[in-house]
């Protein structure tokens, strides 16, 4: 697989749909003696660069795609307790403008859930330009970020035997973006 290069700094301008298909966005979360995992879908985002080769990322998701293993616990999560999908119906992400330079990317930006938003700094990878088969440009982002969740008024909790907390208050949010020039 092709990587950006230091002699390829500088992405096209122009617009950067999301490939579906070949992208995904996720979330885990320490419960019990495990991780709890889960994503979104579908969901859209749009890289824009502009022509000095700064680069804004947007990207959204309605809170009652939520796709988790048990449908009992998505409907928990879609209540007032979790995400409040009556209330709050989106998930929304939009960046300040950034300039990828190499493999290495670190976007900076606000993320609102349930009606809360705050900044968020998103780091990974940025791999291509590569042409597919059709003639046509595509990059792929690897983004990562910790959050705390009762920041965004996600508080819910049981304590076990314990007293310790069964659901953990630090989120790994995660987005796996393929993207095409248009």
């Amino acid at each position: 697989m092709n990587t950006l290069t230091a002699a390829q700094e500088v992405l096209e301008t122009g617009t950067w749909k999301l490939d579906a298909v070949h992208s995904r966005i996720g979330f885990a979360v320490d419960y019990l003696a495990g991780t709890f995992h889960g994503g979104f879908a579908p969901f859209d985002a749009t890289l824009d660069v502009d022509e000095n080769g700064a680069a804004t990322l947007a990207g959204n998701a309605r809170v009652d795609s939520i796709q988790v293993a048990d449908e009992n616990l998505g409907a928990h999560l879609l209540s007032p307790e979790f995400f409040d999908a009556e209330q709050a119906p989106e998930i929304t992400f939009v960046s300040s403008p950034f300039e990828p330079a190499g493999t290495d990317v670190v976007v900076d930006g606000t993320l609102t859930i349930k009606g809360a938003s705050l900044p968020v700094q998103l780091a990974g990878t940025i791999g291509g330009p590569v042409v597919d088969p059709y003639g046509r440009q595509r990059i792929n982002l690897q983004l990562a970020a910790g959050i705390d969740r009762s920041s965004f008024g996600i508080d819910w909790n049981t304590p076990l035997p314990s007293g310790e907390p069964a659901l953990a208050q630090d989120v790994t949010l995660t987005a796996e973006l393929a993207l095409i020039k248009e």
